[in-house]
């Protein structure tokens, strides 16, 4: 996606050759207008997989989800990384290690808002060692639901999580492919990699 890759050259910041900050429009203050484009590219992707649902983790996933829930016109579920006193049982949970921040959390949803019957789209900002996709993933499966297949924004390329999940057969759509962050400068995938 053009007006994505544009916007990480100009507006993005490499902080590694692992880490690249995108908080001036992504991350923290979100760019509408780039936001609804995000939306109607990934309804252009999986429009006729008859979704039902979808599926991302908070909170920085959740801005392209609900773009996207808008085009197609299903509800967004979010999964939450926190706990809540309104979200105490019958939930779905699964281990998310996140590497940028080090930590572990026990994300949750619950099974009210994801069923047998559903077809879920898993949406998210970032997909590097792939641990919150497949956390994702595991809840789409406890619930005995289709999946349909993981959006992406962002994809280091350069690091295992893409790979891992479409060796698993998941078809995964990214909108912007990087290949290297060496040296402070963002490079991108020609071509797409498919399932």
């Amino acid at each position: 996606m053009k007006q994505l890759q544009e916007k990480i050259l100009t507006d993005g910041k490499v902080l590694s050759e692992s880490v690249l900050k995108v908080d001036s429009f992504l991350n923290h203050q979100i760019d509408p207008s780039l936001m609804h484009e995000i939306g109607d590219e990934f309804a252009a992707r999986f429009g006729n997989e008859a979704i039902t649902k979808i599926l991302t983790i908070e909170s920085s996933g959740i801005a392209p989800a609900v773009m996207l829930g808008l085009n197609l016109g299903v509800p967004v579920v979010f999964a939450r990384k926190r706990k809540s006193l309104t979200l105490v049982d019958q939930l779905y949970t699964a281990s998310v290690h996140s590497f940028t921040k080090n930590e572990t959390n026990e994300i949750s949803v619950s099974k009210d808002f994801i069923k047998s019957d559903d077809v879920v789209l898993i949406i998210d900002d970032f997909l590097a060692n792939g641990q919150a996709a497949l956390g994702l993933v595991d809840i789409v499966e406890q619930a005995d639901a289709a999946l349909a297949g993981i959006g992406i924004v962002i994809e280091k390329g350069f690091q295992t999580g893409g790979s891992m999940i479409r060796n698993r057969g998941i078809r995964v759509e990214s909108l912007a492919i990087i290949s290297s962050m060496a040296n402070g400068k963002v490079e991108f995938h020609q071509e797409v990699p498919s399932v």
